[in-house]
């Protein structure tokens, strides 16, 4: 067993074993995503995600692999690293279509990017927009990938440049990040939204939304236009795409909601470990210490 790890390990790397999309298609060798000066086909623009190992140039890796080995299932497996690559579908229209709990708006619009001093931001708020330009019923929108941790960079090289890896790549994908910091802004705002008699929506990966739910198993309701619900949760997996043999797509997997309340009692009030174990972590500090 140890010989076959050993192998294992000395094994060339296929960068597409890592890389699942780069500008939008499936990876593959020799990939140059300069030729159409680095545009993203989801926002018909320049590609604006970065890394530090390329300046100014723009890194449009769309998605990982989660599991590398062995045979894999692309609703399970496919994790999206950038936001944009949901805007293949029409999750705003999905938004209004499943999550808008009031009358059908008469002059929907939609705003980008709206701040706030003592609110923050949000990517979008879906509005009605009354004839004398005033703002009746709204709903805020918040768009959420996931970071990664160490760095697939150099599979990307090596993608460009039509060679393999001597090993794997080492990354990982930063659940605890999304938990820590993404779900509690999701509480504060969903607390100013239950004060303004609405509800703010967030559009987030099946895998990610799952992983908050094993952390912290929250009440949920799929009865989003109750009252009492101030967060809706509308997630995506992707999937094969039929209509191009290869590639992949978003598909809508649930829409289901909670309230600030709930969410917030799930993360702070969860069962205490074990005194006594504490205790031993104690004694293993200050035996480091020693």
């Amino acid at each position: 067993m140890l010989l076959l790890t050993i192998m294992a390990s000395c094994m060339p790397f296929d960068p597409p074993d890592a890389i699942a999309e780069v500008q939008g298609k499936r990876a593959s060798a020799r990939t140059n995503p300069s030729e159409n000066g680095f545009l993203c086909p989801y926002i018909d623009s320049r590609c604006p995600k970065r890394s530090t190992n390329l300046g100014t140039e723009p890194y449009p890796v769309c998605s990982l692999w989660k599991n590398a080995k062995g045979e894999r299932d692309t609703e399970r497996d496919l994790i999206c690293v950038c936001p944009k690559r949901f805007y293949q579908v029409d999750w705003l229209q999905a938004v209004v279509e499943h999550c808008w709990p009031f009358d059908a708006p008469q002059n929907p619009v939609v705003a980008t990017e709206v701040k706030m001093k003592g609110f923050g931001n949000v990517d979008f708020v879906v509005a009605d927009q009354n004839p004398d330009g005033s703002i009746g019923n709204f709903l805020s929108v918040e768009l959420q990938a996931i970071d990664i941790t160490g760095s697939v960079f150099p599979a990307y090289q090596a993608l460009r440049d039509g060679d393999q890896l001597p090993k794997r790549p080492t990354y990982g994908f930063n659940w605890d990040n999304v938990y820590k910091r993404y779900i509690t802004q999701l509480i504060r705002k969903g607390y100013f939204h239950h004060h303004w008699g609405t509800k703010i929506i967030a559009v987030i990966q099946d895998q990610v939304y799952q992983t908050v739910i094993e952390k912290a198993d929250f009440m949920r309701s799929p009865d989003i236009k109750n009252n009492n619900v101030n967060i809706v949760f509308m997630t995506y997996v992707f999937e094969d795409d039929p209509e191009q043999p290869g590639q992949f797509r978003p598909k809508l997997k649930r829409v289901e909601g909670t309230s600030h309340a709930n969410l917030q009692a799930a993360i702070l009030y969860k069962e205490a470990p074990s005194k006594d174990a504490f205790k031993g972590k104690v004694v293993e500090a200050l035996k480091r210490k020693g």
